[in-house]
């Protein structure tokens, strides 16, 4: 699959944009373990423009997560296209456009799946966007606003038409947020419509190497992105490019993926602070299935989301890699 002139290989696995979750140090250890493609957290137009540091420091893109995308979201014509300017500047591989999120501070201003119920708009931003740089552009959407509006199938040809080179999709509308199950019959639709010629990634709901593999081989799909399945789990990419290719799962211990989840803490708090290091690598630590089906672990875990300080957080994986982790007759079966 090639975006633009990027060659991404047969069947990539990509990493998903994700606010508060793909920083430069987790969209650097998904490359490692095998993502072929990364994005940035959401970038918005309007704090861009305004020069919001917080917003600036978004744009940093380091050699070794390439290919990498900068997505970028607004609501209006100057800001979008003023917005994609600079981050073309930053020089990603890549500048892909959000209509899919769907947080009511977004979507509810307009922004992200907003613009699905302003098809003209969405149409002219992208227009505008892909004339004023000169990186390929790219689109990530929904289904359409909520189930009795439906519009990717037409609204595809309609993007496609605007000159962008490649076009995720997710498999729920923008009234389900992330709730009920991903539906890919339309994004099977898409890829199938002779008229398209750009690639399709599906995204939503790919949470195991199998189930990747399975909707490759049912929908068709040039690419599919992964998103909320590699929260604490970045080995996730090097498990399914393994399935992909040998059909198997590869041996990753529990020492490495504890590893790599040290490195996230200590790379967060590098980045940031010690306080709101810990605060952002939270949501990783609730989420890891390192720690799922351990028996009685409840009040460790407590423990371990509740640290404020590196050294009684690192304390608390001490004991667990060392006293819980090798008892395997403690896992839940």
């Amino acid at each position: 699959m090639k975006i633009g002139n990027i060659d991404l290989g047969h069947r990539p696995v990509m990493l998903a944009p994700m606010e508060d979750v793909t920083d430069q140090s987790f969209r650097q250890i998904c490359r490692e373990q095998g993502a072929d493609m990364v994005y940035t957290e959401f970038v918005s137009a309007d704090a861009l423009i305004r020069n919001i540091d917080s917003t600036l420091r978004k744009l940093t893109i380091a050699p070794a997560e390439r290919p990498a995308a900068i997505q970028i979201y607004g609501r209006d014509v100057d800001s979008m296209v003023e917005a994609a300017r600079m981050a073309q500047e930053a020089q990603p591989d890549v500048i892909d456009i959000n209509f899919g999120c769907p947080v009511k501070k977004v979507a509810g201003k307009g922004a992200g799946a907003g613009m699905l119920r302003n098809v003209p708009l969405l149409l002219e931003i992208t227009r505008q966007v892909v004339q004023a740089v000169h990186i390929p552009v790219t689109v990530k959407t929904r289904l359409g606003w909520d189930h009795d509006s439906k519009i990717i199938v037409e609204l595809a040809e309609q993007l496609q038409d605007c000159g962008i080179s490649a076009l995720t999709i997710h498999g729920r509308t923008r009234s389900q947020l992330y709730n009920g199950e991903a539906d890919w019959t339309l994004i099977g639709h898409v890829k199938n419509n002779p008229r398209m010629q750009i690639p399709i990634i599906g995204n939503g709901d790919i949470t195991t190497p199998q189930k990747l593999v399975e909707y490759y081989d049912r929908y068709g799909v040039d690419g599919i992105m992964v998103g909320r399945a590699s929260i604490g789990a970045p080995w996730i990419f090097r498990e399914m490019k393994h399935y992909l290719v040998h059909g198997t799962l590869p041996e990753i211990s529990d020492a490495e993926k504890m590893t790599l989840i040290r490195r996230q803490i200590a790379e967060s708090i590098d980045r940031i602070d010690e306080r709101r290091g810990i605060l952002h690598i939270r949501r990783h630590l609730a989420a890891t299935p390192l720690f799922k089906g351990i028996y009685d672990f409840r009040s460790t875990r407590i423990a371990m989301l509740q640290a404020g300080t590196r050294a009684e957080l690192e304390a608390i994986l001490d004991h667990v890699e060392r006293d819980i982790l090798p008892d395997t007759s403690r896992r839940i079966l």
